[in-house]
């Protein structure tokens, strides 16, 4: 088909959604929910949240959107359905029917699921014509709207599946029906809102499984303490199970891994092949990340060398292990942005990470830490707990912001406290003063805890 075919048609719509046209047909070739992000050309869905997108058609309109989606009449060509949201989960459905030859991944986890969802998209991108999950589009929007935005040509596509509350997984997967699906990990992570903690976590990361198609794959990671839970729940849901770890018997086997300045190198077995290879990440989680992407992307058929390649290439992300050098006015120092996320699991990798980077003569290893979020009656308790990682890694000196994070000020050694304060946003002010020459200064916390704030703060110093 040639790459000009549209999108979406308001004929397929009113076919996909049992919805009427209202106005003339139209043809788009993008789809979003923001009247912001709209684009000549696009799909507007008038969706109803905190505010009613209906109230934004007028808006959609004049950004050049070519027709909408609504549940009662806009002024411009549209087609009307009882509701909105199912409009557009019904979109993504009949955009994966209509394209039968796309192999689909899917990925969840506590940890790493943009990135490792965004790596297997760099192989599958080598492969052919590719499509995946942009930002972190993983819940009851995200799910449909990166379905319904699949361009029928591809050959293959990934998506990334979130979640907050016990139920959401199982739904989302099962809109996509991968041909693989990976649990990346199973940590503390968003614990509130399961009665039995990190067993809820990990049985609701599992349900990933249900929605795979007969005989599809499942990649878990056989290092978590509740790996049998995920594993278990793949077989009795009858998949092909392929584990990933650092012990005997796993199909993927990490034996080593040696960072170095902007990468690692990994020694590793696949399907009892030995491996030898390169990432341009330096994070030690990124070992058994490269062995679930790798995994994946046999799965979804990619060659091996294509997998590598693109694991070679595959910088880190945004707010996920970017690295820069801070030329500040008394000296350069080192600045790595983990301020997108953190929870008790990928706090003790960075500080691993970080404890194993070299550093000048006279510079520190030092971290700036914002609260966790989402961990109930556990919070004081993990956050305290992150005295012992800190020391295990030989870090200098922390400085923290944040109520939960008074919690960890308080317990470590006077030596290792660097400053605290209230909140992110008064740490930030004082960026001047949490880093000097030679410094490797690494950036972390919660996106809602604003970590984001000091890691700009500090990268300003260089301009």
């Amino acid at each position: 088909m040639p790459d000009s075919e549209p999108l979406w048609t308001s004929a397929e719509i009113e076919a996909a959604t049992g919805g009427r046209l209202s106005g003339a047909p139209f043809a788009a070739t993008g789809i979003t929910y923001n009247s912001r992000e709209i684009v000549p050309g696009d799909l507007f869905v008038a969706l109803k949240g905190a505010r009613d997108g209906h109230d934004f058609a007028d808006m959609a309109f004049a950004n050049g959107a070519a027709g909408a989606i609504v549940e009662r009449a806009v002024n411009g060509p549209a087609v009307i359905t009882g509701d909105t949201l199912h409009a557009l989960e019904a979109l993504g459905v009949f955009s994966r029917e209509r394209a039968p030859q796309v192999k689909r991944g899917a990925v969840t986890g506590s940890v790493g699921k943009t990135s490792v969802t965004q790596a297997i998209k760099a192989g599958l991108d080598l492969a052919g014509p590719a499509h995946a999950s942009i930002k972190s589009y993983n819940n009851h929007i995200g799910v449909p709207l990166t379905l319904a935005r699949m361009p029928r040509t591809v050959e293959r596509a990934v998506f990334e599946i979130g979640m907050n509350a016990p139920g959401e997984i199982a739904p989302l997967s099962k809109f996509v029906r991968p041909h693989a699906a990976c649990v990346t990990t199973v940590g503390p992570v968003h614990i509130e809102a399961f009665a039995d903690g990190e067993a809820g976590v990990a049985a609701e990361k599992a349900s990933i499984f249900e929605g795979l198609v007969p005989g599809g794959t499942a990649v878990a990671n056989g290092d978590v303490a509740l790996s049998g839970v995920v594993c278990d729940r793949a077989r009795a849901l009858g998949a092909r199970l392929v584990t990933f770890g650092t012990d005997m018997g796993h199909d993927a086997r990490l034996l080593d891994f040696q960072p170095f300045e902007g990468g690692a190198r990994v020694r590793a077995e696949l399907y009892g092949r030995p491996l030898d290879f390169e990432l341009a990440q330096s994070g030690f989680h990124w070992g058994l990340n490269s062995l679930c992407v790798l995994l994946m992307l046999d799965a979804l058929d990619v060659p091996l060398e294509t997998g590598l390649q693109a694991l070679a290439g595959f910088r880190p992300l945004a707010g996920r292990g970017e690295t820069i050098t801070v030329r500040a006015p008394g000296g350069a120092f080192t600045l790595i942005d983990e301020s997108y996320n953190a929870n008790p699991l990928s706090m003790a990798a960075g500080f691993r990470s970080l404890g194993a980077r070299p550093v000048a003569t006279g510079g520190r290893r030092i971290v700036v830490l914002t609260d966790m979020l989402e961990l109930g009656e556990q919070s004081h308790a993990l956050h305290e707990g992150l005295a012992e990682p800190i020391a295990a890694a030989g870090l200098d000196l922390v400085h923290a912001a944040g109520p939960e994070m008074k919690r960890l000020y308080d317990v470590l050694p006077a030596a290792r406290r660097g400053e605290w304060r209230e909140t992110a946003a008064e740490l930030a002010a004082d960026a001047a003063t949490l880093a000097g020459p030679g410094d490797i200064v690494m950036v972390k916390g919660s996106n809602g805890s604003k970590a984001s704030l000091i890691a700009k703060a500090l990268a300003a110093l260089g301009e």
